[in-house]
């Protein structure tokens, strides 16, 4: 296949675009300095802003699909708002790409942990996380509310558990839909190499189109 790969030298988007690439597909990464990629058998990177939506149009027509892992960065002082404003140049580019195919790795804080409480509302994560952190997670979590009411694209939003990047990749993963994953009495990992794998998985042989699903380690 040919993808086109948001954030593709971010955490999540290296371990993605690594595994797209194992798999013999053509990945197409959107970048803002293609001096940050070296060069790879099955990759092409094109340079482009995806806070705008022509440039991300133009990047990736003619893909069968499209991944996201955009992250403005942790410690971007105006995280939330540019969470929400590259997420929705995003959705619009790739709606005006003809490219029908959308995969967003979103984040754990809009799963749920009790009817009608999510993550990021609850007292355990905002008292626990980096205060930097909680805006991404809740831009996060309204870009999936925005995302839930397209109507044009095949999209599916993945939320990563809790904790993710923790512990050795097994080559598995459980699957979930809204409510976070648990192992025992905690909340469940996953290596992002076992992230990887959920995406590309779906991307190939998608099972959620217009959901959002979580994975987590097998238990």
């Amino acid at each position: 296949m040919k993808i086109a790969l948001i954030g593709a030298t971010g955490f999540v988007g290296a371990a993605v675009r690594a595994e797209l690439l194992r798999r013999g597909h053509q990945v197409t990464a959107l970048v803002r300095e293609a001096a940050r990629l070296s060069p790879e058998p099955g990759l092409i990177p094109v340079v482009a802003d995806v806070y705008d939506a022509d440039a991300v149009a133009a990047g990736v027509r003619g893909h069968d699909a499209v991944v996201s892992a955009f992250n403005p960065g942790w410690n971007d002082p105006a995280l939330y708002e540019n969470f929400m404003r590259g997420s929705a140049a995003i959705e619009r580019g790739v709606e005006a790409s003809g490219v029908r195919r959308l995969l967003v790795v979103g984040g754990a804080g809009s799963l749920f942990v009790a009817p009608g409480v999510q993550l990021v509302d609850t007292e355990e994560f905002t008292g626990h996380v980096p205060p930097n952190i909680v805006p991404g997670a809740r831009a996060a979590r309204d870009a999936l509310g925005i995302l839930r009411r397209n109507t044009e694209l095949d999209w599916t939003f993945l939320s990563p558990p809790a904790f993710l990047g923790q512990g050795e990749p097994t080559g598995a993963y459980r699957v979930g839909a809204d409510d976070l994953l648990m192992a025992g009495d905690r909340p469940a990992g996953i290596a992002v190499e076992d992230l990887a794998l959920a995406i590309a998985d779906e991307i190939e042989a998608p099972r959620h189109l217009r959901a959002r699903f979580t994975v987590a380690s097998p238990l």
